[in-house]
């Protein structure tokens, strides 16, 4: 079966819903360059070599992550984050409850975020270009289904491949 080849960022959507809000994050939203980046906080696996040369594997339950959300810094979206962020940080009972959901509908990439806080607000420039803001989270659990794409879709339906 052949696979997709083509990316491109106009197949990504991404949404943010938590209290004060349900924003789409993803294309439309004015995006810079640099997108989204989704990075894990710690490796899946520690292996331990004996004095003798024995391996040992010791595979770490963490699913937790970093994502980092750049937007231009005139995209509308980022005042509707900073409603959200002031909401969820004036008290502990509506801090660490977003989800973020990421699909490309090409690759068939899903990605889903939950227990998911605001880091901090963006650091703030004003200078001879506007740049960007970089909103960040930590998300408790990320769950991936990585590739598949519109082929493997397709033939899912019945359709063949194309």
């Amino acid at each position: 079966m052949a696979t997709a080849t083509n990316y491109s960022f106009i197949d990504t959507q991404a949404t943010i819903v938590g209290v004060g809000g349900s924003l789409g994050l993803g294309s439309g939203a004015g995006n810079a360059e640099e997108g989204i980046t989704i990075a894990m906080t710690e490796d899946k696996n520690t292996m331990t070599i004996g004095a003798d040369g024995s391996v040992m594997h010791s595979l770490h339950a963490n699913k937790a992550a970093t994502i980092t959300v750049r937007l231009l810094k005139t995209s509308p979206v980022n005042a509707k984050l900073s409603l959200m962020y002031n909401v969820q940080t004036a008290s502990s009972t509506a801090h660490g409850l977003n989800v973020i959901s990421i699909r490309n509908t090409v690759s068939g990439d899903a990605i889903t975020a939950t227990q998911v806080a605001f880091k901090k607000l963006p650091d703030i420039n004003y200078a001879k270009e506007g740049g960007i803001n970089e909103w960040v989270f930590d998300a408790g659990k990320v769950e991936f289904a990585l590739g598949g794409g519109i082929l493997a879709n397709l033939a899912t339906f019945g359709i063949g491949t194309l």
